[in-house]
C-alpha cells in the first residue's frame, strides 16, 4: 500500500519532477557538452557516442521546449539557459560518483 500512495503523490516529488526532465543518459550528456560553451548540432553528434541524428534532434527540441537549452539560429548553435546552467550540479556529482564507483 505504501509504494502506491508514493505513486500517487510522485507528481508532488521534486525528484520525480527532475528525473522526468533530465533522466535519461543523452539529456545529461547533451548538457555536460553545452556546460563547456555553446555547440554546434555537428559537435554534439560527435562528442556523444551512439547517438542518432534522429535521437539528437528530438532530445535538442524537447530540451528547448522546456527552457534547458536556447538555439540561436544565427550562429547554429545550442547554449544553456540559466535553468540548464543549473543542472550543473547534477552533471558534477554524477561526474565524481562515476569517477569514484564505476
Amino acid at each position: 500500500m505504501a509504494s502506491r500512495a508514493a505513486a500517487v503523490h510522485a507528481h508532488d516529488c521534486p525528484v520525480a519532477k527532475a528525473a522526468a526532465l533530465v533522466g535519461d543518459a543523452y539529456t545529461l550528456l547533451i548538457v555536460r557538452d553545452l556546460l563547456a560553451g555553446p555547440r554546434r548540432f555537428c559537435e554534439l553528434e560527435m562528442s556523444i557516442e551512439g547517438i542518432s541524428t534522429r535521437t539528437l534532434s528530438a532530445k535538442l527540441k524537447k530540451l528547448e521546449t522546456d527552457g534547458i537549452i536556447k538555439h540561436a539560429a544565427a550562429r547554429s548553435a545550442y547554449s544553456l539557459t540559466p535553468k540548464g546552467r543549473a543542472l550543473a550540479g547534477v552533471t558534477e556529482a554524477l561526474r565524481k560518483f562515476g569517477k569514484r564507483y564505476l
